[in-house]
């Protein structure tokens, strides 16, 4: 039994266009966001099934696009919910480094914060890469049930996917709003396939966050 999903990072929300990192906050789209959502539809060839995160910007990005391609209903799941980044929630990159000076590689106090390994400076409640990894694994799996031998969409979030990019060896790279990677998936292989922009044929803007 053999499926491909699309991992679709949702639509810009109101916390990616104020730069403020969002973890588990469920902030919603703005009308970006939304126009986003529409354009990627748009781009969307035939799916058996849409999949989602149940955080509002997923789960909102989905429901535009399954009303936009006529399939549906979606399917939330919370296994596809973003990393959740503990106290660094609804904090911009400014903010951060002001309360957590030298975390960030681009902190000009990097270069003199009294540690050795920057990798792994992160704030109380941090969520590490092996429980993400857990858990958006076992989303994955059970997608693969649910959808059998055909092609599922999944719209979830960045932090989720750059988990499974790593996993698979790819390097990091940042992901825009309506950006999406393909995933084959052969009983317990898991494959990467190709990114592709979803949202730009049409020239609605495209928007990169600079955090989760």
């Amino acid at each position: 039994m053999s499926t491909r999903l699309l991992l679709v990072r949702h639509g810009q929300s109101e916390w990616n266009a104020s730069g403020r990192w969002q973890g588990l906050a469920d902030p919603p789209l703005t009308e970006l966001g939304r126009a986003q959502a529409r354009a990627a539809a748009r781009a969307i060839g035939g799916l058996d099934a849409i999949l989602a995160s149940d955080l509002r910007r997923a789960a909102e990005t989905a429901d535009i696009i399954s009303e936009t391609i006529g399939i549906g209903p979606v399917i939330n799941d919370p296994g596809w919910r973003e990393r959740d980044v503990g106290e660094w929630s609804g904090l911009t990159r400014e903010e951060i480094h002001v309360r957590y000076p030298g975390f960030l590689s681009d902190d000009p106090q990097r270069a003199i914060a009294p540690v050795t390994d920057h990798r792994f400076l992160r704030p109380p409640g941090w969520e590490a890469d092996d429980a993400v990894l857990t858990r958006v694994l076992d989303a994955v799996y059970r997608a693969h049930l649910i959808i059998g031998d055909g092609d599922g969409l999944v719209v979830t979030h960045g932090g989720v996917i750059h988990v499974i990019e790593g996993h698979l060896g790819e390097p990091f790279v940042r992901m825009a709003n309506g950006e999406a990677r393909w995933l084959d998936i052969d009983g317990r292989q898991l494959a990467l396939g190709e990114r592709v922009l979803l949202v730009n044929d049409d020239g609605t803007p495209v928007t990169v966050p600079t955090e989760l």
